[in-house]
Order: structure tokens, then C-alpha cells, then sequence
């Protein structure tokens, strides 16, 4: 017979008893709740960022957004103090804004960063850059208590440069600057960049809108300076216009009633002895022209009522102007000049001025109207001379500034004397008005350039024109 086989013994692990299982399941709580933490510390950075990013939306204080950048960098990368050190476009180095959850370790890294910032201002022999001397001191008196980072703020809009930086300080020995973390640096300090670049486009909007207001200001009171009409003058016709190449313009052109000394002023309808026709360019445009200008005008109508001759009047006018002139780098050239609309006779002086043109209607003849006489505010000693002439009927006379003669085509051809000599002719021989001779010698310019661009100087003219009977 066969034995029959011993029944077998129940097993020691019937239990379910293994050891590996409760450490597995320790290790596994332990990693969800790491995980945990750092879903709960990335929520935490991630809205820390977006109301960095909602003030840099909504703030129009740039310095209300800076506050908040030392606190926010130091709550997104767990340090225990932030510094915010801005460097000033004019070479200033500052300490902007500091955050510290420990009152006597703040007032040390205020202290360090405060001395640090005094030594470069008055040290020559800096090494390299402002954030490179401020580091080397950071290194000598923080690095036995801090764990320390720096990053660059740069602003980009010309060129890229470096604005300031931010300093970020830990006392935990064990801190490290993970990738993480300085990432999450580099971001606020490029929102930061964003907000230091938005203030300065804002503050050159305003003040390019400032000037331009400012402009507008000036031209406005320049036109009301310009004569708002020819004047009514015995026996012959006027036309005048002055198109300025910017908003204010450095050509001037005037109408003058010179009355004898205790007439009323002139009301624009009683008859008047003589007139003064005048015109002038001031050296440069924009506003610095506009205001010599409107300078010259003034000083010019004052001395008129004194009934000096042409010659006089610009030697008043030189030595007057002289001082204000020789210290602007600015001269003007002006042609003054008086019509007797009795005699017909047209007495002149010139300080340098493109000689007017004057078109003989009987003999087709044109002729310059010139004396000696150097620029305005040059020489305060030049003398000037006076010329005389006799306007007979059908005769037509024409002032301009340089800006008809230096305008130029895209070759950079300029327009020069000779095309508005012949163009001048054409138009006596086409045109019995002087408003229809303006027209067409303004369209042969515009011509000339092209009809798409616009001349880089102020165009002035004046076109007088004796009647014929």
C-alpha cells in the first residue's frame, strides 16, 4: 500500500502580512503630498504673476507698479528680502524699493545696498558696469548670511540696455536658485522692463503732444501777425501768400500804413501818404525762427512811425537786433521798402535779400531791385544803402523768399532764378492780375518738385502790379 500523503500545515502567511506594502504606501503619501505642495506653491506663483501683469494693465503711477515688484519676486521665489536698484538714464543709481520680513535684517541689506550705491556715486575706478561694482560689494558683506541672486532688467525700446536689476536674498543655508526660480525672477523683472519702457513712451507722447499744442499755439499767432488782407493802395493791385514748410515759419511779409506823426491809426479806408511793403527770412525754421520773426516785425512797425528812409530803418534795425542775433547763430535778410502811390515811386533798401524782380511792361525788360547791405545781426557796424525807382502803369514787381529759387526736384535739381525769371515773364504775358500771377508761379514750383512732395522751406511772395490807367 501506498502511504497516504500527510496533511500539509496551514501557511505563516495566510495573513496577507508583507512588509514591502506599508512602505510602498508610506512613500506613495509621501509623493502625492509633495505633489500637492507644489501645485499648491505653482497656483500660488502663478497668481502672484497675474496681478503683477493686472497692475502693469491698470497703473498709471509707475512708481504705485515698482512698490509691488520687491514683494511679489520675493513671495514667488520663497527669499526672505527683495531690492528693486533702479540706474537712471542720466547715470543716477538709486535703491527703489525694498522688502524685508525681518526688521533688523532689513536695515542691514538697507544699510549694504545704501553704502554700496554711495561708493559707486563717488568712485571713479568702478569696474565695468554699475551692477557689476554693486555685486562685488553684495559678495564682501553678505555672503556669509545670504544666499544671493541678481537679474538684469532690460529695456528694449531703441537699443537694449540695462535699466536696474533686482536682488533677491535668502537665509535658509539649503535655499538653491533652481532654474525654476530664477525664471520666475527673469519675469517679474521683465514685467518690470515693460513698465519702465511704458513710462517712457507715455512721457514722450505727452510731451511730443505738449509740442505739438505748442505749435499750434505758434502758428496760430503767427498767422494772426501776417497780414489778414493786401491793403487797398491808390493805383495799383496786390496779391501776397507765404506757405510754410512746418507749422511755424521763419518768412515774413508786411503791409505797413506810415502815417504822419499824430494821425489817427489807419482804419483801413482813409488815404494813406506812403506804404511800407516788406519782406524777410529768418535763417532755420520752426519755432526759434518764428519767434525771431515776430521780433523783427515788432521792432520794424515801431521804428517806421518815425519816418526814417529805408537805409535808416535797417540800420536801426541791425544794431537793435545785433546782440540778440550774434547770440541765436540766426540772421535775418530782409528787403524793406516804401511806395508813394502819388509819385509812383517805390524808395528800397536791402540787408541781403533775393533782390525783388520788377517786369517792365513796355520794353518786356526785368530788372532786380538791389542795394549793398549785409545780413541782419551780422555786423553790427555794416552801413546799409537806399534805391529809388519810378513804377510806370502795367509794370508788375515781385518779392520772394529763397524758397522759390532752393526749391528741388527729386534729381535735386534746384528751381534757381533763371526758371522763375522766365516763368515770372510768362506769367506778365498770360496774367493781367496779381493773384492769377501768384497762382501760376506757385503751381510751376509745386510743378518743378513734384506735385506729391512738399517744399522743405517756407515759400513767400508778394505780386504788385501798377494799373494801367
Amino acid at each position: 500500500m501506498s502511504a497516504i500523503p500527510a496533511p500539509q500545515q496551514p501557511s505563516q502567511s495566510v495573513g496577507y502580512d508583507y512588509p514591502g506594502i506599508a512602505g510602498n504606501v508610506t512613500t506613495l503619501a509621501a509623493l502625492q503630498q509633495q505633489v500637492a505642495d507644489l501645485q499648491r506653491e505653482q497656483a500660488k506663483a502663478q497668481d502672484l504673476l497675474s496681478s503683477l501683469s493686472f497692475s502693469l494693465r491698470s497703473f498709471n503711477n509707475l512708481n504705485q507698479f515698482l512698490a509691488l515688484i520687491p514683494l511679489i519676486v520675493s513671495r514667488v521665489t520663497d527669499t526672505n528680502a527683495a531690492a528693486l536698484v533702479l540706474f537712471r538714464p542720466n547715470g543716477q543709481v538709486s535703491l527703489e524699493q525694498l522688502y524685508c520680513h525681518e526688521g533688523q535684517q532689513c536695515q542691514k541689506l538697507r544699510h549694504t545696498l545704501d553704502d554700496a550705491i554711495q561708493q559707486l556715486k563717488v568712485s571713479s575706478k568702478s569696474p565695468g558696469s554699475p551692477s557689476d561694482f554693486l555685486e562685488q560689494i553684495l559678495d564682501q558683506q553678505l555672503a556669509q548670511d545670504y544666499r544671493w541672486f541678481s537679474t538684469s532688467i532690460l529695456v528694449r525700446n531703441l537699443e537694449p540696455h540695462e535699466r536696474g536689476r533686482l536682488y533677491l536674498f535668502s537665509r535658509e543655508p539649503s535655499y538653491e536658485w533652481t532654474d525654476t526660480r530664477q525664471k520666475l525672477a527673469q519675469l517679474v523683472a521683465d514685467q518690470t522692463a515693460v513698465a519702465i519702457e511704458n513710462d517712457e513712451l507715455t512721457q514722450r507722447v505727452r510731451q511730443q503732444e505738449r509740442l505739438t499744442r505748442e505749435l499750434e499755439i505758434g502758428s496760430e499767432i503767427q498767422a494772426r501777425l501776417f497780414p489778414h488782407r493786401c491793403p487797398h493802395i491808390d493805383g495799383v493791385e496786390l496779391a501776397a501768400n507765404c506757405q510754410t514748410a512746418s507749422q511755424v515759419g521763419g518768412d515774413y511779409y508786411d503791409f505797413i500804413p506810415i502815417r504822419a506823426p499824430g494821425e489817427k491809426p489807419y482804419d483801413g479806408l482813409s488815404p494813406v501818404e506812403r506804404w511800407s511793403l516788406v519782406i524777410g527770412d529768418v535763417m532755420g525754421k520752426g519755432v526759434p525762427a518764428g519767434l525771431i520773426m515776430t521780433m523783427t516785425r515788432g521792432i520794424l512797425r515801431n521804428d517806421i512811425l518815425n519816418q526814417h528812409a529805408p537805409d535808416q530803418i535797417l540800420q536801426n534795425l541791425n544794431q537793435v537786433m545785433f546782440t540778440d542775433l550774434e547770440s541765436s547763430n540766426r540772421f535775418v535778410t530782409l528787403f524793406y521798402s516804401e511806395y508813394d502811390p502819388q509819385r509812383q515811386v517805390l524808395r528800397f533798401s536791402n540787408a541781403a535779400h533775393h533782390p525783388p524782380l520788377l517786369w517792365r511792361a513796355a520794353t518786356d525788360a526785368i530788372e532786380r531791385l538791389d542795394t549793398d547791405g549785409m545780413l541782419i545781426g551780422l555786423d553790427i557796424n555794416t552801413v546799409y544803402q537806399a534805391g529809388e525807382t519810378r513804377l510806370n502803369p502795367g509794370d508788375t514787381l515781385i518779392y520772394y523768399t529763397d524758397g522759390f529759387t532752393d526749391a528741388a526736384n527729386p534729381e535735386g535739381d534746384r528751381y534757381d532764378e533763371e526758371n522763375l525769371l522766365q516763368a515770372f515773364r510768362s506769367a506778365c504775358h498770360m496774367y493781367s492780375s496779381p493773384k492769377a500771377i501768384l497762382d501760376y508761379l506757385f503751381d510751376e514750383v509745386q510743378t518743378f518738385i513734384s506735385t506729391e512732395t512738399r517744399n522743405s522751406d517756407d515759400m513767400t511772395l508778394i505780386v504788385l502790379k501798377v494799373k494801367s490807367s
